[in-house]
């Protein structure tokens, strides 16, 4: 998405996550939490990850790719403007309206000291319409499948996509590919910076 000058630091130096000593989630959702070390650890960061609970700036259930996307990277800059993190990540799920279903969605936002911000997403998913007749109504997503599957608390486990798949992908790893996504100019730096790798 490119660089957010509000967050630059004096030094020019590049945020990098091999230096990374300090990673803050945008949330306190273990789930999320889980995700964001799960793919750091994959990239040998050695970074110390911890959660804070901050506004998304959006509705509780977001409506639409934009608004998620909005709500994902107001969770990840207002987390690094709290924290002393090198890189803050937010995540953000929300639903889409296409051709009379509903569809899931969610996004990932990284944003690193040095004002350069990622985004990935978005895990497009037809929702049954019973779910969607509550979400309609005014029920956030986790709580509508709470709702229609006797389950409790699905937004911090397997979420709408664990159930949804069978347990084939659940809520943690669906996450991770997003994170993993929002991460691309910070693996592949120079495909990003103009340079021939």
């Amino acid at each position: 998405m490119g660089r957010m000058s509000a967050i630059q630091p004096e030094s020019k130096s590049l945020a990098t996550l091999a230096t990374a000593t300090n990673v803050v989630v945008g949330s306190t959702n273990p789930v999320k939490i889980a995700a964001v070390t799960a793919v750091l650890e994959r990239t040998g960061s050695r970074a110390r990850v911890r959660g804070l609970a901050v506004e998304s700036g959006v509705r509780d259930q977001p409506e639409g790719d934009a608004e998620t996307i909005r709500g994902a990277t107001q969770r990840a800059t207002t987390a690094l403007e709290l924290s002393d993190a090198d890189f803050a990540i937010g995540i953000e799920g929300g639903v889409v309206e296409e051709a009379g279903s509903m569809r899931t969605c969610a996004w990932a936002a990284v944003v690193a000291r040095d004002g350069r911000v990622g985004v990935g997403g978005s895990l497009a998913m037809t929702l049954p319409d019973r779910v969607a007749m509550l979400v309609r109504g005014g029920m956030e997503l986790g709580h509508a499948m709470d709702r229609v599957s006797g389950g409790r608390d699905t937004k911090h486990g397997a979420g709408a996509v664990g159930i949804l798949t069978g347990g084939l992908v659940d809520r943690q790893r669906a996450y991770e590919a997003l994170v993993t996504y929002a991460l691309a100019q910070f693996l592949a730096p120079a495909y990003f910076d103009g340079e021939t790798p």
